[in-house]
């Protein structure tokens, strides 16, 4: 695991409430992590915190991530509650919704923009100053992309656009983390079988224009990547990985 210290490492999980997060924050506590839960719903991660062994001692803080002053609000309780941070799971996000460019509404850019790639820039740069200043100093960042950070669906700029920058982040926070001891890296995932993707199951839009049914795999599998990069020594890192069904239409799409 990816601390110095002699206690249970403390990881944070954004978007822990539901699908993705919610498995990865499962993932991490039964192998002896101390998880941090954060998620808009109080009694989503409610239902995440019951799934986890209660002798983790892991705990759950309602936060919007999007909102610097909540986020702010998140890293000052898991410092108080934890003392310090081994590992920060960027997991919040929205899809937006589902038009054309030419009519895609500029109040939804504007909200898929603030949680997917705002949200992760505000958790990662507060953990990044708290993975600073802990002692010992150090620690990982694990960014959730998306088979969409490579190519896009139809009609989702803003995920589009939201899932490309969250690369740049993800190599910026490599770049400046790497002489201080902190590692960051991106886990590009593709129809992970959630709430989100249940439309995907049944019918998605194609390049081509036509729907057609695409595969999915548990979200099981995310989580025992996500628990490998989490795992490592800091002097190594996972820069990008891709999880993906095996059977849906990513290499070659369109």
């Amino acid at each position: 695991m990816s601390t110095g210290s002699q206690a249970a490492p403390v990881a944070l999980v954004t978007g822990a409430g539901s699908g993705i997060g919610r498995a990865i924050a499962v993932r991490l506590a039964g192998a002896g992590y101390r998880v941090a839960l954060a998620g808009r719903r109080s009694e989503s991660l409610e239902a995440t915190l019951s799934e986890l062994p209660a002798q983790s001692g892991s705990f759950a803080v309602p936060t919007d991530v999007s909102d610097p002053a909540s986020v702010e609000a998140l890293f000052d309780v898991v410092s108080e509650r934890a003392g310090r941070l081994d590992v920060l799971v960027n997991s919040a996000g929205t899809f937006g919704p589902s038009a054309a460019i030419g009519e895609y509404p500029l109040a939804g850019w504007a909200s898929t923009i603030a949680v997917n790639l705002t949200g992760a820039f505000l958790c990662a740069q507060a953990a990044f100053r708290q993975m600073l200043r802990q002692r010992p100093s150090g620690g990982r960042i694990i960014n959730n992309g998306s088979i969409s950070a490579h190519v896009p669906r139809p009609n989702a700029v803003a995920y589009t656009a939201s899932k490309h920058g969250i690369t740049g982040l993800t190599k910026a926070i490599a770049l400046e983390g790497r002489s201080h001891g902190i590692a960051c890296g991106q886990i590009d995932i593709g129809n992970a079988a959630t709430e989100m993707t249940r439309q995907i199951e049944a019918g998605a839009l194609q390049a081509d224009g036509s729907v057609k049914a695409e595969p999915t795999m548990s979200a099981e599998h995310v989580a025992d990547a996500v628990l490998y990069m989490a795992s490592l020594p800091l002097d190594a890192n996972v820069l990008s990985m891709t999880v993906m069904a095996t059977g849906m239409p990513f290499v070659g799409r369109g």
